[in-house]
């Protein structure tokens, strides 16, 4: 059994190898397969490596003469520890979570920004619908085996799946699309730079919301007229606003002119307008992005 082997953990070109018994080096062998599940089911590298090393954990307490398939049992090990890290996870509806990267300048970068916006749309699944449909459509794993898992029967997995698979379908648009999105935030940052409110009129949609999180909290403005109102008041020429993604979707960063970042902004496009704009002004919140 494992547990008599003195386990030998050594750091090796990034990543961690676990003694030399053949159990260990048959788990060394499932690592990438199980990281790279556990990273599309977490969205998060390190909580993938953290996931599949509690796998191995679990292996060590384990009797390995009653493992009758060793790569099926850990698949189900390491899809039930991301059950419990998504189950975990808080709700951050009051404080949104910022992943902000570079503006998609050709179809390379383009690719990654769709990439993004598709993990940004996994988030809002729920752990149970997230876990089926990585599961089943991107690795294999038959129906019946997630059931077991999430204590579910098979066709309420497969409901779960198909629930999960409709949401992803929607998103993200095509790189035209992108683009299109990206023309009417640049023409919404060129309205607000020259106070033209009838010009910020034409780009917002009539229900558009903004949500605007500052050091005092959440603010909220509903409506075209007093979105432009606001972003009319609170524009100005000197700042030095930079395209940018933030959670697959386009925005800005916006700057003085001695460098300090002032704020975030992501925009949510739908047709031909904006319905929606998510601020983050906080001095804190925005300390704590890269």
């Amino acid at each position: 059994m494992l547990a008599r082997h003195t386990v030998d953990a050594t750091h090796e070109e990034g990543s961690l190898m676990i003694g030399s018994s053949p159990l260990a080096v048959e788990f060394d062998r499932q690592r990438p397969r199980l990281t790279a599940l556990a990273h599309r089911v977490l969205g998060s590298r390190p909580d993938a490596e953290d996931a599949v090393q509690e796998a191995w954990l679990r292996l060590t307490r384990h009797d390995p003469a009653s493992i009758d398939n060793l790569p099926a049992w850990l698949t189900t090990v390491v899809g039930r520890i991301c059950l419990d890290m998504l189950r975990a996870r808080r709700p951050s509806a009051d404080r949104p979570e910022l992943i902000v990267t570079q503006t998609p300048e050709d179809d390379t970068v383009l690719a990654d920004s769709v990439g993004l916006a598709l993990l940004v749309v996994l988030d809002t699944l729920k752990p149970a619908e997230r876990l089926a449909f990585v599961l089943h459509d991107t690795f294999g794993v038959p129906f019946d085996e997630i059931a077991g898992l999430l204590g579910k029967s098979a066709d309420a997995t497969k409901m779960l799946a198909s629930r999960a698979r409709h949401k992803v379908r929607g998103t993200p648009p095509p790189p035209v699309e992108r683009r299109r999105q990206r023309a009417i935030v640049d023409a919404f940052m060129a309205a607000a730079r020259d106070g033209d409110f009838e010009a910020l009129l034409q780009v917002l949609d009539p229900d558009v919301i903004l949500r605007s999180h500052n050091a005092r909290g959440l603010t909220l403005h509903h409506g075209a007229a007093d979105v432009a109102d606001r972003i009319r008041r609170g524009a100005r020429s000197t700042l030095d606003a930079r395209p940018v993604v933030v959670n697959g979707e386009p925005g800005l960063m916006a700057w003085s002119h001695t460098g300090k970042l002032l704020g975030v902004l992501a925009f949510t496009v739908t047709g031909d307008h904006i319905t929606e704009i998510l601020s983050v002004s906080d001095p804190a919140r925005l300390a704590a992005l890269s």
